[in-house]
């Protein structure tokens, strides 16, 4: 259709979750809960591993930025939610909606090549323990690092460069309640082939590169886990495993759930509650899931609150 025909939208409105307003009261103190703990719990995290040097190790490193990912992810999504669920305004520019996408799809990019890289972390320290000093320096850890943020912005500039070749006009409404690629798909009156074609090579791509080092790394601690002779051993390595291995499911499961599933452009409905998973979920667990099971990191934090109220007295 030609573009002189089209009065090309600017600016949209976030529909949100519900127009119910007890329900809106509700959900405003959960969800304000829960982003109130995430951060505390992920920058906590990130500040207690810059500040004890006894968790300078790559094992640390990888997780000190997967949490400031998922305080990322977090801060990105959820004080707009938050205001509007009683705004009388819930317009969010064109420019801003962009933005928020990009700092989404840069965190949810880099904490896949995060979780891919503790997997590989974690299975040379039980795999390969004699070698693993060597195999895994810190010089390899940074450069690791740097390379999942790098992937990250790359991978979050392709797509924002790919809704902007769209044209919206029409409805202005978005379903949902942070500008997501799908339901922008949905408002476009250019037809997303492109797009949908490109989120799913490059996203299906980046998550099966990212699940398969998971799955190797993973299989081998399964099995040298099971060749152990140490009762104490075993149970040690396959509990961490385990919580390892639940947050990578989870999140990994969402997404392809959400953005590789063939069809899942056309099929709204699912959206909501998938999205409040991964971006609301998953960033409130993994402090829990990572630490507070860890004797390093309880060790750690019980040492600063020791030596904090030494000094306060």
């Amino acid at each position: 259709m030609p573009e002189a025909n089209h009065s090309t939208t600017t600016e949209f409105i976030l529909m949100g979750l519900t127009d119910n307003p007890d329900l809106k009261t509700l959900l405003f103190g959960v969800f304000s809960a829960i982003y109130l703990v995430t951060m505390v719990g992920n920058l906590g995290l990130v500040a207690l591993i810059y500040m004890e040097r006894r968790l300078h190790t790559p094992m640390y490193i990888f997780l000190g930025n997967l949490a400031l990912m998922d305080s990322c992810c977090s801060c990105t999504i959820t004080p707009k939610m938050l205001e509007n669920f009683f705004s009388e305004d819930r317009r969010i520019s064109l420019y801003e909606c962009m933005a928020q996408f990009y700092f989404f799809c840069f965190a949810e990019t880099t904490d896949c090549f995060l979780l891919a890289a503790m997997a590989y972390d974690c299975y040379l320290a039980i795999c390969r323990p004699l070698q693993y000093h060597s195999m895994m320096s810190k010089k390899l850890c940074v450069q690791m690092t740097t390379a999942a943020y790098i992937a990250g912005n790359l991978h979050s500039i392709v797509q924002v460069g790919l809704l902007l070749r769209l044209a919206f006009c029409g409805s202005h409404e978005i379903n949902h309640f942070y500008c997501d690629v799908l339901p922008l798909y949905r408002l476009s009156c250019v037809d997303p082939y492109i797009n949908e074609l490109m989120i799913l090579i490059l996203s299906g791509s980046i998550q099966t590169f990212t699940i398969t080092v998971v799955l190797i790394s993973y299989f081998c601690i399964l099995f040298t886990i099971f060749t152990m002779k140490s009762k104490e051993g075993r149970g040690k390595a396959l509990s961490t495993c385990a919580s390892h291995f639940l947050s990578v499911s989870t999140f990994y499961g969402s997404l392809l759930f959400m953005y590789v599933q063939p069809g899942s452009v056309n099929e709204s409905d699912k959206d909501v509650p998938v999205a409040i998973f991964y971006t609301l979920v998953i960033p409130l667990l993994n402090p829990f899931i990572y630490s507070l099971r860890n004797k390093e990191v309880t060790n750690a934090v019980k040492k600063i609150m020791k030596r904090h109220s030494c000094n306060f007295l």
